[in-house]
C-alpha cells in the first residue's frame, strides 16, 4: 500500500481519480466498491448513506450511493457498471467506517459488472494510479487525517 500526504491508496484496486472511488473484483466475479482514503478525508466526519437498493442497474461513474457529511453532499460514483447485489447494511446504521476503514469494513456496495474488462480501461491500479493520485494530491493540497 502507498501513503501519500497520510492517504492510503492500495495498489491492487481498480480507483477513478477524479471520482475518488475504488473497485475491486472479487473471486465470484463481483466488483466491490467504496470511497478512498481521499474522498473521505475530502468529505469530511460522515453522517449518512442513502446507497441504491439491491437489484438496479448503474452505469460506470454514475451514482450507487449518496453520502452526506458537516460540509458535504454527493454521490458515491460505481467505478464498475453493472447490477447491484449486494449493499452495506452496517453502513446505513453507522456510516463512520467509510471515514476509518474506507477500504475494509466501509465497503459501500457489491456490483456484478455487465462487463468489468472494458470498464477497466477507464481506471487506473497498481503504479499508475499511485503516480495519478500524487499528482491530484500534490496539485489540490490534499492531507489525509
Amino acid at each position: 500500500m502507498s501513503k501519500l500526504n497520510g492517504c492510503d491508496i492500495p495498489e491492487h484496486l481498480y480507483y477513478s481519480v477524479e471520482k475518488h472511488v475504488w473497485g475491486k473484483i472479487e473471486s465470484d466475479g463481483t466488483a466491490t466498491i467504496g470511497m478512498t482514503s481521499v474522498a473521505q478525508s475530502l468529505a469530511g466526519k460522515l453522517l449518512y448513506i442513502t446507497p441504491k437498493k439491491v437489484g438496479q442497474k448503474i452505469a460506470q461513474l454514475k451514482s450507487v450511493a449518496t453520502v452526506e457529511s458537516g460540509k458535504y453532499v454527493g454521490p458515491v460514483p460505481a467505478p464498475f457498471s453493472g447490477e447491484i447485489v449486494a449493499v452495506n447494511e452496517d453502513l446505513v446504521k453507522d456510516v463512520s467506517a467509510i471515514n476509518t476503514d474506507p477500504y475494509g469494513k466501509g465497503w459501500v456496495c457489491k456490483i456484478k459488472p455487465a462487463d468489468a474488462e472494458a470498464d477497466k480501461k477507464n481506471l487506473l491500479t497498481g503504479k499508475e494510479a499511485v503516480e495519478a493520485y500524487k499528482k491530484k494530491i500534490e496539485a489540490d493540497g490534499i492531507k489525509c487525517e
